[in-house]
């Protein structure tokens, strides 16, 4: 839960600071940046679960 904080709020200080320097905020649109991460999260975890187990049996 602690990491959430601190990514939360690495997030809020990159965002305030691009929006003070007038940059465009370095993120996806919303909706395809979220299922981007949560691909990247469950194809990380299908490789934990799946393919690493077929791959370690020798």
């Amino acid at each position: 839960m602690h990491e959430i904080f601190k990514a939360l709020f690495a997030g809020l200080v990159v965002g305030l600071l691009f929006a003070f320097l007038r940059l465009p905020i370095p993120a996806p649109p919303v909706l395809s940046g979220i299922m981007g991460i949560v691909g990247v999260y469950l194809g990380g975890m299908l490789f934990q679960k799946y393919i690493s187990n077929l791959l370690n049996t020798k």
